[in-house]
């Protein structure tokens, strides 16, 4: 299961208002410094074997190889004076680089 906070909820809805698309893909990719590393990007449909969260008009898509990863994290979004952006706090992972964009399950 994936938790996508209210404020997550809101912004992916506001991206696909302004942009279109059947919603927003979380994904999990190889690279960064710790090894695996997360991916956005706009779909313009869902797949049959994405796991869908979130509500109808704010869909978070992941991929059944991806999800292995991701089951059980929480998408939440910030907004401060400095930053804002996605946060992703994934309980799957062990390590994390310091800029927070790639982790690591070993």
């Amino acid at each position: 299961m994936v938790q996508v906070t209210e404020k997550a909820t809101q912004r992916i809805r506001q991206i696909l208002a302004k942009d279109g698309g059947a919603g927003l893909r979380l994904a999990v990719q190889g690279g960064g410094c710790s090894g695996l590393s997360y991916l956005f990007k706009l779909e313009t449909k869902e797949r049959a074997s994405d796991h869908v969260f979130g509500s109808s008009d704010a869909k978070l898509l992941i991929d059944p190889k991806s999800f292995v990863y991701m089951d059980g994290l929480t998408l939440d979004y910030k907004e401060s004076l400095i930053q804002s952006g996605f946060v992703i706090d994934n309980p799957n992972a062990q390590k994390t680089c310091s800029c927070g964009t790639s982790f690591s399950t070993e």
